[in-house]
């Protein structure tokens, strides 16, 4: 849904989505329009969130109490849709920056522009207080920054729809965490609070919820010291400088909005600004919109000479001018390149794949892994184990469970050398990583792994899995780490870690963590891991090598500019072929090809648009043989010789997602997860408009295509073994050869 543009613009209930603002814990924020050019902003509820039992009411019911709220601090609720397949939720329309976006730019908030966030947010919580509701989802993703203060929406979806409820005590705990983080640039540091502010934030910050102050309170404290008003703009120069030209160009928009009142179309290009539409809409997706519909053409520009300053993440001397367009691309009507360009695209046109076998179940899935002859099938509340070729029952079934399974930022199984791997949970025990014999189906370990930082009495912090992956003889264990000492930690965490087991026997061997380590591609050989960190303040992200070899240790880095985008936890959007590793950097319109063990670059390839529109690439992927990477962008899949980025093929969606708009490869919108895969000579790989296509790893020409109208409104779950995929909708599971025969 982060691929907007004009004309290939998805909708969502009455709503073309322009350019998408952020993530909050409920879901994703778009720019939107109706049809009369009236402009809201619409959250995009999280696939996994409707599907919890009884959200769907919690949410409509919330929905009807927020709708009268409002306040100068409060983006009022103007629509909504609990029933849609997709969830949604539509509030007035504020130009604005969200706050971990400006920090990250731009470095700590000054002392006066704390003060104002504060009061601000104090004064919106303690509107919604008065009402009798909470808002639940204060974080620096969900407060917005506009010219005339800070924002933030009269509902707030994970925290509305909570069960049980939030209280207001943890909206006061958030404002505390916010404005922390807006002082500290990154790590809270509560000495970086200015002295006008430290006692009521470190206040806010208690761990007992009755010694925190009201939001009420918190307002007539910051009154009560009759500090100096702010003179100018409250908001650093840097920081309005990227907002000035999309406030100029929304002409009498009001920031804060208000109720359904009509809302003035934005102009095409505002009087004397020279600000195209499409730069508005970049300017209010953060710079991070992939534009010019889910079908532009593209340029290739690639150089294997070293980047400016040696560093993997700046721009190569290979940049050119991308070739004009006579108009915006659709998928109808697409420029193609010339032959210098690269190759020309292949749309993807196939016949409805044949199954090889299909069976009920009683439980849904919630994850597979597959070999090329056993598919281990893990439901919340049992495993089994099956025959890939005939889908009947080989092995007695196991009571090891994972309720949540496979998404955006999880995969909690792996497959290697006749060994499966599982994240799961039993009747007496959870937290368990769990290695099975998959000639046998039975146990050959299971670890219990420790779920608290050593702290002594105090409980410092709690490892999520995210994902498990195998090289060699070692079991890696992915994911988050909440710093529960550290309160704002603990709301909004910013450390990654890696922990380190014996395949053969389950020992723990070591474990790293770190503000450096948001995510981590765990190559199938070698020592060498590559971790990508978060965006610290005011400077660029970074990829650097972990040494398995030398228990986790860093390696080399390189910086990656303009990052923010694509640095997020779970997954790794990161790929490794032939001894290199491979990831994006740029403006993230380039593919960076480095040696895993040195970080020496051996070459660069930039991605273009013959319209002239920007381009951002997805996560790459790479053959089981390593001779080829694959690169998505937006409806365009690529093939590169894996040796020199050489193009050797582009493959093109063309038609409709299931919302409407331009159809595009679920990897090019950079989500994690496993969207793409591979067999011996097959891509594998789906589509927003759920199909799954079977791709020629050869030609780029589609075997196959695979759909089911009934599947769950989140799509279906899937995974690759041998030459076979198999695919779980609801309590289906299906296996179709990767020839289709």
């Amino acid at each position: 849904m982060d691929h907007p543009g004009a004309d290939g613009a998805q909708r969502i209930g009455p709503y073309a989505l322009l350019g998408r603002q952020g993530t909050v814990g409920g879901g994703e924020v778009f720019a939107a329009r109706t049809d009369d050019g009236l402009l809201v902003a619409v959250t995009v509820v999280r696939p996994e969130l409707a599907t919890v039992p009884g959200f769907r009411d919690r949410l409509r019911a919330a929905v009807e109490a927020a709708r009268p709220l409002s306040g100068p601090f409060l983006l009022p609720v103007v629509d909504a849709d609990a029933d849609a397949p997709v969830p949604w939720l539509a509030t007035a329309f504020a130009a604005g920056l969200p706050l971990r976006q400006a920090v990250d730019r731009h470095g700590p908030l000054s002392e006066p522009a704390l003060r104002v966030l504060a009061d601000g947010l104090g004064r919106a919580l303690a509107a919604l207080h008065a009402a009798g509701t909470v808002h639940g989802e204060v974080s620096p993703d969900s407060v917005l920054l506009t010219m005339d203060g800070p924002r933030i929406s009269a509902l707030g979806i994970l925290g509305a729809t909570r069960s049980p409820a939030p209280s207001p005590t943890d909206d006061v705990f958030g404002l505390g965490a916010a404005v922390l983080f807006a002082a500290s640039g990154g790590e809270p540091d509560t000495d970086a609070l200015p002295v006008s502010l430290r006692e009521v934030i470190d206040g806010c910050l208690y761990p007992e919820p009755p010694d925190r102050p009201t939001a009420e309170q918190l307002v007539d404290y910051i009154r009560r010291q009759n500090l100096p008003p702010l003179q100018g703009s409250w908001l650093p120069p840097t920081v309005s400088a990227d907002l000035a030209a999309a406030t100029a160009a929304l002409g009498s928009v009001s920031a804060g909005g208000g109720g359904r009142g009509p809302l003035p179309a934005p102009p095409v290009s505002a009087a004397g600004s020279g600000m195209s539409r499409r730069k508005l809409i970049a300017a209010l997706a953060g710079g991070a919109a992939v534009l010019g519909g889910a079908a532009a053409a593209l340029a290739f520009s690639g150089d294997s000479s070293p980047a400016p300053e040696g560093r993997a993440g700046g721009r190569g001397s290979t940049t050119r001018s991308a070739s004009p367009s006579a108009g915006r691309p659709t998928p109808s009507s697409s420029a193609s390149p010339s032959s210098t360009d690269g190759p020309e695209p292949i749309v993807l046109a196939g016949p409805d794949a044949t199954k090889a076998w299909s069976g009920a179940g009683k439980h849904a899935p919630t994850c597979l892994e597959a070999s090329d002859k056993v598919l281990m099938v893990v439901t919340d509340t049992a495993t089994s184990f099956l025959d890939a070729a005939t889908g009947k029952s080989v092995f007695p079934q196991r009571n090891t469970a994972n309720s949540f399974g496979s998404s955006m930022d999880k995969y909690p199984t792996a497959y290697a050398d006749g060994v499966f791997y599982l994240l799961c949970d039993t009747p007496s025990q959870t937290g368990l990583l769990a290695a099975f014999d998959a000639a046998s189906g039975k146990a050959k370990w299971a670890t219990r792994m420790a779920e608290v930082d050593p702290g002594g009495d105090t409980r410092t912090g709690v490892y999520l899995s995210h994902y498990v992956a195998v090289a060699g003889d070692t079991v890696y264990v992915c994911g988050t780490l909440l710093q529960t000492s550290k309160p704002f930690s603990a709301k909004s965490p910013t450390s990654g870690y890696i922990r380190a087991f014996d395949a053969a026997t389950g020992k723990g061997l070591w474990r790293v963590k770190g503000t450096d380590i948001n995510n981590v591609l765990v190559p199938p050989t070698g020592s060498h891991l590559l971790a990508t960190s978060a965006v610290p303040g005011n400077k660029p992200g970074r990829v650097q090598m972990i040494d398995a070899g030398r228990k986790g240790a860093r390696g080399w880095k390189v910086s990656v500019r303009d990052a923010g985008y694509y640095f997020n936890p779970g997954w790794p959007l990161t790929c490794y072929a032939a001894g290199l590793f491979l990831f994006a950097g740029g403006n993230g319109d380039t593919l960076f090809a480095v040696d895993a063990a040195t970080g020496s670059q051996k070459w660069h390839q930039l991605f273009e648009s013959n319209s002239g529109d920007q381009v951002k690439i997805g996560t790459p992927f790479t053959a089981l043989d390593g001779t080829t990477v694959f690169v998505p962008v937006g409806a365009d899949l690529v093939a590169l010789a894996t040796a020199d980025g050489t193009p050797r093929w582009v493959a093109r969606l063309d038609g409709a997602n299931d919302m409407g708009g331009s159809d595009m490869f679920n990897a090019s919108s950079r989500i994690s997860g496993k969207s793409a895969q591979c067999s011996a000579d097959t891509v594998f790989a789906t589509d927003a408009a759920k199909t799954l296509w079977a791709i020629d790893a050869a030609t780029g020409r589609a075997r196959w295509r695979y759909s089911d109208p009934g599947q769950p409104d989140v799509g279906f779950r899937w995974t690759v073994g041998g030459d076979r995929v198999f695919v779980a909708s609801h309590l289906t599971l299906t296996a179709i050869a990767a020839h289709g025969r």
